[in-house]
């Protein structure tokens, strides 16, 4: 069963996105590659084992498009943000634990140092 989270940023007008919860070495491996678009309004969430740097690094060979990724803490804190573009490889400025990949759009509701809350979307 797939689990989603729903991510909000209290700071700066709440929820932003519903993201799928991706945990395991194949999800985060594949992430969004080769599909055509994101669904307006959801995203996923690679979910690395421990934070690090190069754990959260990502890939974004066969994308068709390119995404809008904030590396977030154990703790929820943004640690960085960038716009991925195809065929490159991205990794954070600081250890993360958590990798959202969205719609590039969010990038203008999310900065470095923002605290985020992530919010079970059974209980959401």
């Amino acid at each position: 069963m797939t689990r989603w989270t729903v991510i909000v940023n209290p700071s700066r007008g709440g929820r932003l996105v519903r993201a799928r919860w991706c945990d395991s070495f194949v999800c985060r491996l594949r992430g969004l590659s080769l599909t055509r678009r994101l669904a307006k309004g959801e995203g996923l969430l690679l979910v690395e084992p421990r934070p690090s740097r190069m754990g959260a690094a990502i890939h974004m060979a066969g994308m068709l498009y390119a995404l809008g990724v904030v590396w977030i803490a154990d703790d929820g804190l943004v640690v960085d943000t960038c716009l991925a573009r195809p065929w490159r490889i991205y990794w954070p400025s600081a250890p993360a634990r958590f990798t959202l990949e969205a719609e590039p759009a969010i990038l203008e509701r999310i900065h470095s140092g923002d605290r985020l809350e992530f919010v079970d979307e059974r209980a959401a």
